[in-house]
C-alpha cells in the first residue's frame, strides 16, 4: 500500500529537521557499540562485584563472558495495581534466560507513582518530573556496563516514557518493553461516571463513591480506561517495542506468562552479535515516532503524549513538533471508542481485535510505516496478528482481519470520525493543544467570559458557592512545569462536566495538564509560554471574553490590542507549592525545565525554533 502523502511529507520533514541531531546521536551510540560491553574487560574485582550474588550456573556464564547478559530495569511496587504483577517477573526472566543459554540480572529499579492516587494532591506536582527521575534512574541501572540487552518492566503514565528516554541513552543495547496487562473489567465506566457526577453535585455520599471506585479499580493490572497508562502500552506496540499483540493481555494468565517468556527468548536472540542484532537507537527512527503519533490519533489517546512523544523523540535525536501532530491529526481517522471517548474499556478493545486489527487496518490505508524496524524484526506484518495458546499450550499468532465489535473498533475505511481529534490552537493567549475526539460537535467553539483561578481547588469552591452556574471559560494559570511542575487538573472534570450537562457553555484554558481521561469538556491545555514565564495568561482578567475555536485552531482574548499590549502581568505567590511532600527537592528541575511544546523536559532546553532544528 502506498503511503498517504501527508504521512510521507511529515516523516520527511521530521527527518530533514533532525538530520544533524540524529546523526550526532547515532554516532554516539555506534561508538558505544564498537566498544561493546565492558564486562569482559572489567578488572577482576569489578567483575567479581558484578556476579557475587549469582547462583553457580549464572556465575560461571558471567565469568566466561561469552553469553549475553540481559539487564532488567523494573518499576515494580505492590501499592500500584499496574506494577504489582512485576513482582514475579525477575525470577521468571532469569529462569527463561538460562533455558535460552544467557543470563539475566535486575540492573535496578525506578520509581513508579500513580496519578490516580496523587490526583489533586501535593504529590501530583512531582508527577511529570518523575519521568526525568525515571530516565536518570534507568541510566544509573545500566551504567554498570554489565549488559548486552535490556528488558524494561513498566506500565504507567511517566514510567514508560522515562524508561524509554533512559534506554535511548544506551541505544546501542537491544531493548524490549515487557507489559503486565490490564486488570479484568469491573463496574461499567458509565456507572462509575454517573456516581462521580452525583457526588460532585452533593447527591451521592463518600461511601457510595468509594464503593464505585473500588469496584472499578479492583485487581492487579492497569486501570481499564484509556488514559495515559494504556496509551503507553498502545505506543510501545505500534512503535514495535512490545511483542506483537501483547499490550492488553490480562496479568497472571498462562498467555501473559507465555508472552513474557517469548520476550526473553527474543531479547536473547537480538542481543547476540549477528544478523538479528537490533540496537534500540537504530530501531527507533523517524518512522517509529510517526507511527506512535498515528496510533495516538487513531485511538484517541492521552494528551500527555503531546509532551512524552516529543521528549522521547528528542532522546533519539529526533525533533518532533506540535505541527506534526496537527498535520497527522487531519488525515488519521479515529478508529476506537474506549472510555473516556466511549463506554467500552481496553479489555473490550482487545477482544474486538485490539492492536493487531488497528495496525493492520492502518497499514492497508497507507497510514502507517509498515516497513519500520521492530523488536520482532523488520516490518509490522507480524503485529497484525493476535497471540493465543494452541491446544498444546504453545504460543501462536492468528490473523485479526475483522473487528469483533464495531461499536468499539472500526476499520480505517469506516471510522468513528475522519480525523484524530487533536488540535493545536494559537492566538494572543499563546499556543495550546486540545483533544476533541469526545467533545460534542456543538461545543467545539466556545466564546464566553473568563473566570480566572490560580488553583484548581478554587474552581470547586466557586462551584459550591453557586458562582459558576452560567456560561464561562475557567482559566487555571500558574500550573505549568516551571511554576509548580505541571500537575494534571483532572479534578476539574466532574465539576465542569456537571455544568456542561446543565446546558452551560463552559471550557477550560490552562498552562497545566489534563489527564488521559480528559473527555467531553473543551480544554485548551499546555498553554505556552506558561504564566510564570511572562505568558499571556498572566494578562487575563475576570470578565475578559475568550474565544476557543477548535475548528479554526485559535485561542484568543477578545481585548483591544492596545489595551492588551499595555497590560501588566499578574504574579502569583507559589511558595506554598514549592515545599512539603518532597517538592523542595525538585527546585532544580523546575528551574531547568523547558516549555511544554518542547516536551517539558530538562534534557532539551530549546524552543521550537532552536537553531539546531533548522
Amino acid at each position: 500500500m502506498t503511503l498517504h502523502p501527508i504521512l510521507a511529507e511529515v516523516t520527511a520533514r521530521i527527518a530533514q529537521r533532525s538530520r544533524a541531531s540524529r546523526a550526532a546521536y547515532l554516532a554516539r551510540i555506534d561508538a558505544a557499540h564498537r566498544e561493546g560491553p565492558h564486562r569482559s574487560r572489567l578488572s577482576c574485582g569489578n567483575l567479581a562485584h558484578g556476579f557475587a550474588a549469582c547462583g553457580a550456573q549464572d556465575k560461571a556464564a558471567l565469568r566466561s563472558g561469552h553469553a549475553p547478559n540481559l539487564g532488567i530495569v523494573t518499576a515494580y511496587n505492590d501499592m500500584l495495581s499496574a506494577h504489582q504483577p512485576y513482582e514475579r517477573y525477575p525470577e521468571l526472566i532469569r529462569r527463561v534466560a538460562r533455558e535460552a543459554g544467557v543470563t539475566a540480572q535486575v540492573a535496578g529499579g525506578v520509581p513508579a507513582m500513580c496519578d490516580g492516587v496523587t490526583q489533586g494532591r501535593a504529590g501530583m506536582e512531582l508527577s511529570l518530573f518523575s519521568r526525568e527521575v525515571i530516565a536518570m534512574a534507568t541510566a544509573v541501572a545500566l551504567s554498570h556496563d554489565m549488559f548486552d540487552g535490556a528488558l524494561m518492566l513498566g506500565i504507567c503514565d511517566k514510567i514508560v516514557p522515562g524508561l524509554l528516554i533512559g534506554a535511548l541513552s544506551f541505544g546501542h543495547l537491544p531493548t524490549i518493553f515487557v507489559p503486565a496487562g490490564p486488570m479484568p473489567s469491573g463496574i461499567t465506566n458509565d456507572a462509575k461516571t454517573a456516581v462521580r457526577q452525583r457526588y460532585a453535585e452533593g447527591k451521592a455520599t463518600r461511601d457510595e463513591l468509594l464503593e464505585a471506585e473500588a469496584a472499578s479499580y479492583h485487581a492487579p493490572g492497569t486501570c481499564t480506561f484509556y488514559g495515559t497508562a494504556n496509551s503507553n502500552q498502545m505506543l510501545m506496540e505500534i512503535m514495535g517495542l512490545h511483542l506483537p499483540g501483547s499490550s492488553f493481555v490480562n496479568p497472571n494468565t498462562p498467555l501473559r506468562e507465555a508472552l513474557t517468556e517469548a520476550a526473553v527468548h527474543r531479547l536473547a536472540t537480538i542481543s547476540t552479535p549477528g544478523e538479528h542484532h537490533t540496537p534500540l537507537g537504530h530501531m527507533v527512527d523517524e518512522r517509529t515516532i510517526v507511527n506512535g503519533v498515528v496510533g495516538l490519533h487513531a485511538t484517541g489517546g492521552s494528551t500527555n503524549h503531546l509532551l512524552h512523544l516529543v521528549a522521547m523523540a528528542h532522546a533519539a535525536g529526533i525533533v518532533l513538533r506540535l505541527e506534526d501532530f496537527d498535520a497527522l491529526s487531519g488525515v488519521v481517522p479515529l478508529m476506537a471508542r474506549v472510555y473516556p471517548n466511549g463506554s467500552a474499556d481496553v479489555n473490550h478493545f482487545h477482544q474486538a481485535g485490539g492492536m493487531p486489527f488497528l495496525i493492520g487496518s492502518l497499514i492497508d490505508a497507507g497510514l502507517l510505516h509498515g516497513d519500520a524496524h521492530t523488536v520482532w524484526g523488520r516490518g509490522l506484518d507480524a503485529y497484525r496478528k493476535m497471540p493465543a495458546l494452541d491446544a498444546a499450550g504453545k504460543l501462536a499468532w492468528h490473523e485479526a482481519n475483522e473487528s469483533g465489535n464495531r461499536d468499539v473498533l472500526r476499520p480505517a475505511s469506516e471510522p468513528f470520525r475522519a480525523d484524530g481529534g487533536l488540535r493545536v490552537l494559537e492566538g494572543n493567549l499563546g499556543r495550546a493543544v486540545i483533544k476533541v475526539s469526545s467533545v460534542p460537535g456543538d461545543r467545539l467553539v466556545i466564546e464566553a467570559p473568563a473566570v480566572v483561578f490560580h488553583d484548581q481547588d478554587d474552581v470547586k469552591q466557586a462551584f459550591d458557592r453557586g458562582e459558576l452556574d452560567r456560561d464561562f471559560i475557567a482559566v487555571v494559570r500558574f500550573q505549568g512545569p516551571k511554576a509548580i511542575g505541571m500537575p494534571e487538573l483532572h479534578k476539574l472534570t466532574p465539576t465542569l462536566g456537571v455544568l456542561q450537562s446543565r446546558g452551560h457553555r463552559v471550557a477550560l484554558v490552562t498552562d497545566g495538564r489534563m489527564s488521559g481521561a480528559s473527555g467531553k469538556i473543551p480544554a485548551a491545555i499546555h498553554v505556552t509560554p506558561e504564566a510564570i514565564d511572562a505568558g499571556p495568561l498572566g494578562k487575563l482578567r475576570d470578565g475578559d471574553i475568550i474565544r476557543l475555536d477548535a475548528i479554526a485552531g485559535t485561542l484568543e482574548a477578545k481585548v483591544d490590542a492596545a489595551e492588551w499590549a499595555a497590560r501588566e502581568q499578574v504574579h502569583a505567590d507559589l511558595s506554598a507549592h514549592h515545599t512539603g511532600m518532597g517538592r523542595e527537592l525538585f527546585a532544580s528541575l523546575r528551574n531547568a525545565v523547558g516549555s511544554a511544546d518542547a516536551g517539558a523536559t530538562i534534557f532539551a532546553r530549546h524552543d521550537r525554533h532552536h537553531a539546531a532544528d533548522a
